[in-house]
């Protein structure tokens, strides 16, 4: 073979490397673009998650904040949130767990995406609840606002019963003052609850009693309902008081000896021996000569 013809191979050779190796750095090219092109829309749909993400997680901040409101209302109604407050607990821990999680998979995101969605829609049926059962709840407190100023007229009006009571009955010698009624239930704690209601503590001062009145003498508790009628004992002492204005029957839950000084403070306790209605109470003291004093109190 000639010079020229062997110049000619290697020149059709070379040509053919040429063109084998121009289309493999096409195709890879090629190959590389769409990798490329790949990698950029999987960039923009794991931002486009990451926006949908980040949107429900603030919409989940509001419904927390919204739900906080809620709840301090709702015990403010004195209203059943322990069970919702659960749930909420459970729930805020998942969203702290889904917000520490910074995948960009778009696999994980949808989940996360997912979970988040079902979480706000638990979280806006608990709100819905629990603003219907605040506004439940205040109706309620209006009702029994409006109830207790009406209850608190009928005070008033048994007030006044007092006071005629204390005119036609009080001894003109000497009396009580400074009264003081508590109701305590189990280890001492004060209550205004008629069902937790155990004992009733009455104390007050007897101040400025004749010599003729000092020494030994019998007082008698009184406790009855706004009607008139005795709180139930066992065995109720029943006695003739002689006030000023003739004698007077009554029926009194306690009695006690006691020795009178010029001034002393004293007292009675006495445990309930039946519970108490809501309502309101009088608890009256009298000796021989008649009513010392009284005073009302009440028991939602």
């Amino acid at each position: 073979m000639s010079t020229t013809g062997n110049s000619r191979v290697y020149a059709i050779i070379v040509t053919l490397l040429l063109l084998v190796s121009a289309a493999i750095g096409w195709v890879l090219w090629s190959r590389n673009q769409e990798y490329q092109q790949s990698l950029r829309r999987q960039e923009a749909i794991a931002d486009s998650l990451l926006q949908v993400k980040a949107q429900l997680e603030q919409e989940l901040d509001n419904l927390s904040q919204d739900y906080a409101t809620l709840r301090t209302e709702n015990e403010s109604l004195q209203g059943q949130i322990a069970q919702s407050a659960s749930v909420i607990e459970q729930k805020e821990i998942i969203i702290k767990q889904i917000k520490a999680e910074n995948s960009k998979e778009i696999k994980a995101l949808e989940k996360q995406i997912e979970d988040l969605k079902k979480i706000k829609t638990e979280y806006e049926t608990i709100i819905s609840l629990l603003r219907e059962e605040n506004r439940q709840l205040r109706e309620e407190n209006q009702r029994l606002t409006e109830e207790n100023t009406q209850l608190q007229g009928r005070v008033e009006d048994i007030a006044k019963q007092l006071e005629e009571q204390i005119r036609k009955t009080q001894s003109a010698q000497f009396r009580a003052t400074s009264f003081r009624v508590e109701v305590v239930r189990r280890a001492d704690k004060l209550v205004a609850k008629a069902r937790q209601a155990r004992e009733l503590f009455i104390s007050f001062d007897l101040v400025d009693v004749p010599s003729v009145f000092q020494g030994p003498q019998k007082l008698y508790l009184v406790v009855t309902d706004d009607k008139g009628k005795p709180i139930y004992a066992a065995n109720p002492i029943q006695a003739t008081v002689y006030a000023p204005t003739g004698p007077v029957e009554i029926q009194a839950q306690q009695a006690k000896q006691v020795v009178l000084e010029t001034n002393q403070r004293l007292s009675f306790s006495y445990q309930l021996e039946e519970r108490l209605k809501a309502g309101s109470y009088i608890a009256a003291i009298y000796c021989d000569k008649g009513l010392l004093g009284a005073s009302s109190f009440r028991l939602r």
